[in-house]
């Protein structure tokens, strides 16, 4: 078998790539891993190849930061030199960033076979450019595995062919419970427990100042009432920095942005975990930790009908009330979404060595469920 080259770019496609890499690596196929370097910081890329396990890249495109256009145009240049050099027999893309729809047009114009991990989210809002990188690349691809049952009927509807479909569950979820036994504390951080984590990091959320002004206002009240915990993305300091949001009050702790193992250790033992984030739902609805999006949308909306997670949109006074519930300890029981198991990576694997076509028939693992 010709190798396999995955392709990563951002930190939520590390998790996603490191079990499908183990997996096949131990049937001996031989693969190639691609980092676009579209995140680039220590903080947000190196720090996690060293706790997931991954390999060095055989290729670090270094493209770095830009606009969204600048950046896809810059690896897709890059990555087409890759691929005419090795000529892999597949390319696994993840998640639903840049590098993925970027990867995926590459290999779209020069007929070399794509698989996408995550496939068939939807939001349904065209708005979100993740939303249009998830369209663009399951068009696209000629593989398409499903985390969760939603993904496959999303496909259905879009008269995707039943065969290039194939449920193997969430590979994010794969890696949290290989290393949740190793999650540690960051050092030096010393906070009363219950406490609140939040991530923010969405265009909608820290570059509209009124939006994060109230976000801002609600966190420094919960603190109040509880420790809040608020690991910083980059981009949202500038934002808060240009605001003159700070210093924060003493209940209100805002630190660096974290490795894997610590942000994996301060989700599972939060009252309440605050996110923008899509991986961090996935990862609260499998620890049964109570979370509340701050999103319009989500995409994973099995982390509401089965989950721990609850959509607050941009209601403020909606998102207090709620926190001071899931504080009380008044919130919903969820469970684990099925194939949320450990063992989507080895699913991925076995897929991709049966070749095409032929997933298995409808309502199986891989193939597209009927409609409800």
């Amino acid at each position: 078998m010709r190798r396999i080259l995955h392709v990563v770019g951002a930190r939520p496609n590390f998790m996603k790539a490191a079990p499908a890499l183990t997996a096949l690596a131990h049937r001996g196929i031989p693969q190639l891993l691609v980092h676009t370097g579209q995140h680039y910081d220590r903080r947000m890329s190196d720090l996690f190849f060293e706790q997931l396990g991954l390999p060095e890249p055989d290729y670090n495109l270094g493209v770095g930061s830009g606009s969204h256009a600048q950046q896809t145009a810059q690896i897709m240049m890059r990555f087409e030199e890759v691929v005419e050099r090795e000529k892999p027999g597949w390319v696994l893309v993840y998640g639903d960033v840049n590098s993925t729809v970027a990867a995926t047009l590459v290999c779209a114009k020069l007929g070399i076979r794509v698989a996408h991990v995550e496939a068939g989210l939807r939001s349904n809002d065209r708005r979100m450019p993740e939303e249009i990188n998830r369209l663009v690349t399951d068009t696209l691809a000629d593989l398409l595995f499903t985390p969760s049952e939603d993904g496959n009927v999303n496909l259905a509807r879009e008269g995707v062919d039943a065969t290039k479909i194939c449920l193997v569950g969430n590979l994010m979820i794969d890696t949290l419970i290989r290393l949740l036994p190793h999650a540690r504390w960051p050092g030096g951080l010393v906070v009363p427990r219950p406490y609140v984590l939040v991530t923010l990091h969405r265009p909608s959320n820290v570059d509209e100042p009124d939006r994060l002004r109230d976000l801002w206002r609600t966190l420094v009240g919960l603190s109040r009432q509880a420790a809040v915990v608020f690991p910083v993305h980059p981009r949202t300091r500038s934002r808060l920095s240009e605001l003159g949001l700070g210093p924060s009050p003493t209940g209100l702790h805002l630190i660096d942005p974290l490795g894997y193992l610590e942000f994996l250790a301060l989700q599972r033992d939060a009252a309440l975990v605050i996110t923008d984030s899509g991986g961090v739902q996935e990862e609260t609805t499998y620890l049964g930790v109570p979370c509340i999006t701050v999103r319009e949308n989500t995409e994973r909306p099995v982390t509401i009908t089965l989950g721990s997670n609850l959509l607050v949109g941009s209601d403020g006074d909606l998102l207090q009330r709620e926190a001071h519930s899931a504080l009380a300890g008044e919130w919903k029981r969820g469970v684990v979404p099925p194939l949320w198991d450990g063992h989507a990576g080895e699913r991925v694997a076995r897929r991709l060595l049966d070749g095409i076509p032929g997933c298995a028939p409808a309502g199986s693992p891989c193939g597209p469920r009927p409609e409800p």
